[in-house]
């Protein structure tokens, strides 16, 4: 079961903080309405996402146009060169480690912008996924990802979110660049937008003040939108003769609840609330988590 709201966020000091209201037992339709997810339509990517727009629980709402979330930018088209110029980045942060920028290729950006390498560990995941595929042997894939490996394998990597210092130093950092009432519109991205992607944007929406429950939809979100990219990629590996069961992999593609719930026991074991894991554990002071809120919602 996920961390409540106020478990999260159990101290005066942050509630304070963060202008948050005592929030109601679920989201009616106008704030779903209210919440309606922006994606950035481009040919070679499918998760770029606007994060703004997004209703708090004091009614104010996530600007627009300053904080971008993604899947790796290595296919874009010239239009989509085009459309992310558009954007007026001023920073993009891939969290993708060596190892996938050097199967799937840096990314490809507007002219005289150049991506920041802040590597988060995937504890693995891209390289058992790799060598499971590459086997070709139905026997060996079954093993490593089937009878729930796969999710076990997910569940671990949420886990080290928290766990993992320099993982927790990487995601502070993107949130003190995101605080910086001078820097322009900014991106961040992994491999397909979902995990390391996802994370972060569920902690940057819940301490700017959003509902967890809307954070929660955003995260889940790219299940839709990666849905029938993913469908592809399944059965592309089955045409070709590498995976006679590729919907083992289909635990790996999703976003799933138990996977952000592993991360939130781990938070809750640790620091005991959301507030302490941002302070503490990714190393925010007041004045960032003040100047999230004042850059990012209005």
């Amino acid at each position: 079961m996920s961390l409540s709201r106020r478990a999260l966020l159990s101290t005066a000091g942050a509630t304070a903080l963060l202008a948050a209201v005592a929030p109601p037992a679920a989201a009616g339709p106008r704030l779903r309405a209210a919440n309606a997810i922006r994606q950035i339509p481009l040919q070679g990517a499918v998760n770029v996402r606007d994060l703004g727009g997004y209703l708090t629980y004091d009614g104010a709402r996530v600007r627009r146009g300053l904080v971008y979330r993604g899947d790796h930018l290595a296919k874009l088209t010239e239009a989509d060169l085009t459309t992310l110029a558009g954007l007026g980045l001023g920073r993009v942060v891939d969290f993708r480690i060596p190892l996938e920028v050097q199967y799937d290729g840096t990314d490809r950006l507007p002219a005289g912008l150049a991506a920041v390498s802040r590597p988060v560990t995937d504890n693995g995941l891209y390289g058992q996924l790799l060598a499971a595929i590459g086997s070709r042997d139905p026997v060996r894939q079954e093993e490593m990802l089937g009878n729930g490996r796969a999710a076990a394998f997910m569940t671990e990597v949420y886990r080290t979110f928290v766990t993992s210092a320099a993982n927790r130093e990487r995601f502070g950092t993107t949130l003190r660049d995101l605080a910086d009432p001078g820097a322009g519109p900014q991106l961040y991205h992994c491999t397909s937008g979902k995990d390391r992607t996802g994370w972060q944007s569920w902690l940057l929406l819940n301490l700017v003040g959003v509902p967890e429950s809307s954070a929660t939809e955003d995260y889940l979100a790219s299940n839709t939108f990666r849905a029938a990219y993913d469908a592809r990629v399944r059965e592309g590996l089955k045409q070709a003769g590498l995976m006679r069961n590729p919907d083992l992999i289909i635990p790996l593609q999703e976003v799933r609840r138990e996977y952000l719930d592993a991360a939130l026991t781990e938070l809750r074991t640790a620091y005991g609330s959301l507030y302490r894991y941002a302070t503490t554990g990714l190393g925010l002071d007041l004045r960032v988590l003040a100047g999230l809120r004042g850059r990012l919602v209005g």
